[in-house]
């Protein structure tokens, strides 16, 4: 089995980081993890994609890669954009898509964007992304200035020890200790300043951000019908309470050529039980 390796591109967002199994020549699959996860997010489903060349990148603000600049913004189409700013650098023309929650929802966007360039869609926990009535455009709006004026005065939280870092993803994600130092070994470094002896997170502490503007749900099943390539969906049982089994069915319903799966466990359960899910994504890409 090839090792997960590091590798960085330099793009228009800045130098990203990532992981690749060095399959160069074989098949192209482009994996987009979730919010505040990394490329870690990916290891424990790498073996299913022997006859991948598997490349996971941190997208911007994540893991190891480069922040937005101050006056950027982070957003759904700037993730979708940073993620073909490295198959771009990488010289793929068309490729498959891998995406997990936000990674799902930003490896939605680019495959009704760019029908021309993706081959296959795979999702966990994903299809679209968040939608919003109309009606609360101001008060999101509102609440998004708000926060950036206030972030300027927040203070990373600083951990004694990377132990500890894994006992409060643990907590935040329901994710087993083992899942959690995945994430959690690539998404800390250690804390800056004499006086501050310990770790911190690397992500941008802007990603917590309230996002200025939400799509409506008449917007998002356009987008969600405008995707064209074969597309195979794992979702997590029970359903997250923001999108309900209903909903991801409706929305499942609108794929010209999809697929969807429901399996025991919770949101993170392409880490925690990647087998079964390996499993059927490989029949599915070999199909």
């Amino acid at each position: 089995m090839a090792a997960l390796q590091e590798f960085v591109v330099d793009t228009a967002f800045g130098r990203l980081a990532g992981l690749r199994n060095g399959r160069i020549g074989a098949p192209k699959l482009l994996a987009l993890h979730g919010w505040l996860d990394n490329a870690s997010s990916f290891v424990p489903l790498a073996p299913w994609f022997e006859g991948y060349d598997l490349v996971a990148p941190d997208l911007p603000g994540h893991g190891a890669s480069a922040h937005l600049p101050a006056a950027a913004e982070y957003t759904l189409v700037t993730a979708a954009r940073a993620a073909l700013s490295v198959a771009d650098a990488l010289g793929w023309d068309r490729f498959h898509l891998l995406g997990h929650s936000l990674g799902g929802a930003t490896s939605s966007m680019l495959a009704a964007a760019l029908p021309q360039r993706i081959e296959k869609l795979l999702l966990v926990e994903a299809l679209g992304s968040l939608s919003e009535p109309e009606e609360r455009v101001a008060t999101r709006l509102r609440e998004a200035f708000a926060g950036q004026a206030a972030l300027a005065g927040k203070q990373l939280r600083v951990f004694d020890d990377i132990a500890t870092a894994i006992k409060v993803r643990m907590a935040a994600n329901d994710l087993s200790e083992r899942v959690a130092r995945l994430l959690v070994e690539r998404g800390v470094a250690p804390a800056q300043g004499a006086q501050r002896q310990g770790f911190v997170w690397r992500s941008d502490p802007r990603l917590t951000l309230t996002a200025a503007l939400r799509m409506s749900e008449g917007q998002m099943r356009a987008l969600i019908g405008a995707i064209e390539c074969p597309t195979c969906m794992v979702w997590a049982d029970p359903a997250q309470a923001y999108m309900p089994d209903a909903l991801r069915r409706e929305r499942a319903g609108l794929l010209a050529r999809g697929e969807m799966h429901v399996l025991a466990g919770t949101h993170h359960l392409h880490m925690e039980q990647p087998g079964p899910i390996g499993e059927r994504f490989r029949e599915f890409l070999a199909g």
